[in-house]
């Protein structure tokens, strides 16, 4: 057997192990909660819309199925969105949490919901998507600044984890003159949770994540290309400059629309991209761009159903959950780069 046959066969047992365990993490996620339903009478719901029993009917429709469909779609959004600032920075330490984007965009939601709240009883959801998208970028912004200037990648790092400070600290002050309403669901917001799921969510956030992903999935070649060299990239080409901005705008699309829904979560950009080339054992995008986004949506659901079940009825939020687990992987990925580096 040679060796392109062998590869082949490892990616297509990737993506069904994959598939597999999308579908088995939507079983387990409706049949799991403080209500038991059987597992019959759920694929009645589901699939034939059975409303016999209507308890049953509602804990499935309004809060268990669009809670798991949230937690996969922003799961794949915020791998996809590790995995494109990886590329740019040529480092799989990199990530959105990492490198204060999405204290940035927190900061903007903290400053659109408090400044809105006296003159909106609803904030639009556009509105925070923009706020969010906006402090990504300003957070992106002030790393690229300095990125020119320190060409040491842990330096960046910790650069990226002052921002991050920075700006919690600025969401902070800026909750002392919130009022008792708004500081309860900025506090509960900033810690992470897909609690408050609901359709209109999952239809919003799907509207803006999936064509993002898509074109990410079409720029495969040029990222290929990118992650060759940027000489390489423009022999064949790739415009660089435009291309940079491009990576930049589409990670920060996708990593403010998680913030913007499910607050910021952390270590799944980073975690769920290295775990991708492990299994693959490939950097290829044509390969790493759908398998990120999909094992993305498994990890998050796992998380989901890990914070909301191991301790009920208490609900631990969704970032304690990923960084008990990304934590980990971050730090052995840091210990083993310097490992190879030293050999």
């Amino acid at each position: 057997m040679t060796g392109e046959s062998r590869n082949r066969i490892r990616y297509t047992i990737v993506f069904v192990g994959l598939l597999v365990l999308f579908c088995v993490s939507i079983i387990w996620n409706i049949n799991t909660g403080s209500v038991s339903i059987p597992l019959k009478d759920i694929l009645s719901i589901i699939f034939r819309g059975d409303a016999t029993d209507a308890t049953a009917y509602g804990i499935i429709w309004k809060i268990r199925l669009p809670r798991l469909m949230l937690a996969a779609v922003l799961g794949g959004a915020l791998s996809l969105s590790g995995f494109l600032l990886q590329t740019f920075f040529r480092n799989p330490i990199a990530g959105p949490f990492v490198l204060g984007i999405s204290s940035g965009a927190k900061m903007f939601l903290a400053v659109v919901t408090i400044g809105l709240s006296s003159a909106f009883t609803y904030i639009p959801v556009i509105f925070t998507v923009i706020a969010a998208f906006l402090g990504s970028m300003l957070s992106m912004f002030i790393v690229l600044a300095f990125s020119g200037k320190i060409k040491n990648m842990s330096m960046l790092l910790v650069i990226g984890i002052m921002i991050s400070y920075i700006c919690s600290a600025v969401t902070d002050f800026l909750i002392n003159f919130a009022n008792e309403s708004d500081i309860v669901n900025l506090t509960h917001w900033s810690h992470g949770s897909f609690s408050a799921a609901s359709w209109s969510d999952v239809g919003i956030s799907a509207a803006i994540i999936l064509p993002t992903a898509l074109v990410v999935f079409f720029l495969s070649k040029p990222i290929s290309a990118y992650t060759l060299g940027e000489g390489y990239a423009r022999s064949l080409g790739v415009n660089i400059k435009l291309f940079r901005i491009l990576l930049i705008i589409l990670s920060s699309i996708l990593s403010a629309a998680v913030t913007a829904f499910a607050g910021p979560i952390s270590f799944v950009g980073i975690a769920v991209p290295h775990i991708c080339r492990l299994m693959l054992k490939t950097t290829k995008p044509v390969l790493m761009i759908p398998a990120s986004f999909l094992c993305g949506a498994v990890f998050c659901m796992f998380c989901d159903l890990v914070a909301r079940t191991v301790f009920s009825p208490v609900e631990l939020s969704i970032s304690t959950v990923t960084s008990a687990i990304g934590a980990p992987i971050v730090i052995w990925l840091m210990v083993t780069r310097r490992s190879k580096r030293e050999e």
